[in-house]
């Protein structure tokens, strides 16, 4: 008939073609499914190995860059891992020489993995496991240092980092002795730093903001005044490198001072107790010398606490000591007359620090606001010097 189609007329009359079942559908689907999983998986499994090559090369490059300046790594044994979502390197018996330092010395830690993830593989994430020990070479350790949790990140292509942080969580520094196992250093509850280029380029004249946080921080064996807890926040930006190439330290500083560089402090805030001193907003500079300048504000609350905790207490006993021609004859022959002196003149330092300054607050306590000023290295606070930074290079 008109408009019937060859296959139709060579049919019998009441004659279908069979249909499609379900089955024969599913069965498609299914197959289809799987052609695109394999696809996935060739493709993340192509993926996976182009990262951890980059990320392989990327800590080869840091290696080489910490070899170029005197820090040697090695491991006792090595392993990888970390398909499919990331690349970890597990280094076991971890050893550093340090060849700069005078005299050099060994490190050494249990195990250190650095991993990347591989849709950032140039961001390297390290865990350190503890105890790390510090030694001169072919001696026996000195000092030993542990934590619950460390962590390095550098981010960037060798040789030139963008940034690097570090963390550490409960940490302590001790001291190996003879007769006590370890002796405390130093504690903290948390300590975490971080370094990132925010101007230039780390080849070209780099811009780098420095913060760093120490939480609950301990160490009477450094200083009396650090028996009690003490918490340390910084904020600020350096000026003045060349670039971010493997240097000794005294010819960073050179550099920076050379090319007009300095300290571009946003913030110290410094509490202990009732104490609480807030420094910033100012610059320092590096003069020929390699002697400290520059003027910061500063603002104490408890001022009454930080002429022992600056020293200014020792430095007026020891001018009662040379007025009286010995260094303990005073003490020894009153006291309590030698003690009376010493508090007269720590009440009177306060009070003209007092008169110096303005009042201020710090967290809705009253505090006093004073410039703390940096000539040639020697610290003043208003016009009284309190301390001395010896040459940077």
């Amino acid at each position: 008939m008109p408009g019937e189609s060859p296959l139709s007329m060579m049919r019998t009359p009441g004659q279908r073609l069979p249909p499609r079942t379900t089955a024969h559908r599913t069965a498609r689907r299914w197959i289809a499914v799987g052609a695109t999983i394999v696809a996935i998986a060739v493709i993340w499994v192509w993926l996976w190995y182009y990262a951890a090559t980059v990320a392989d090369r990327t800590l080869a490059g840091w290696l080489q860059r910490e070899a170029a300046a005197g820090r040697v790594y090695s491991c006792g044994s090595q392993s990888f891992g970390g398909f499919p979502f990331k690349l970890d390197v597990h280094c076991r018996d971890v050893g550093v020489e340090v060849k700069t330092a005078q005299p050099a010395y060994a490190v050494a830690a249990r195990t250190a993995i650095f991993g990347a993830a591989i849709w950032h593989p140039t961001r390297l994430v390290g865990n350190v496991v503890g105890p790390l020990t510090f030694a001169e070479q072919g001696q026996a350790p000195r000092f030993s240092a542990d934590w619950v949790h460390g962590q390095i990140t550098v981010s960037g292509i060798p040789p030139n980092p963008e940034s690097a942080s570090f963390l550490l969580a409960n940490p302590h520094l001790d001291r190996i002795t003879i007769a006590v196992a370890h002796d405390d250093i130093f504690k903290a509850g948390r300590i975490e730093a971080t370094g990132r280029v925010t101007a230039g380029a780390p080849n070209n004249h780099p811009v780098i903001e420095v913060t760093l946080h120490i939480d609950q921080a301990v160490a009477p064996a450094l200083h009396p005044s650090l028996a009690e807890p003490v918490d340390i926040s910084l904020d600020a930006f350096v000026r003045g490198f060349a670039d971010l190439a493997p240097k000794p330290w005294p010819d960073r500083v050179r550099e920076m001072q050379e090319g007009g560089g300095g300290i571009d402090v946003k913030v110290i805030r410094i509490a202990q107790g009732n104490t609480i001193i807030i420094a910033g907003t100012g610059t320092l500079t590096v003069n020929d010398h390699g002697k400290l300048d520059g003027v910061l504000g500063l603002a104490v609350a408890g001022i009454e606490r930080i002429v022992p905790l600056l020293a200014i207490d020792r430095l007026i006993a020891q001018g009662i000591d040379r007025l009286s021609g010995s260094d303990s004859v005073l003490d020894r022959l009153a006291p309590a007359i030698s003690g009376a002196i010493r508090e007269s003149a720590n009440a009177s330092v306060i009070e003209n620090l007092k008169k110096m300054g303005q009042q201020t607050s710090i967290d809705g306590r009253p505090a006093v606001a004073l410039p703390l000023r940096l000539v040639d290295g020697t610290i003043y606070l208003g016009v009284l010097p309190v301390g001395q930074i010896p040459s940077l290079f």
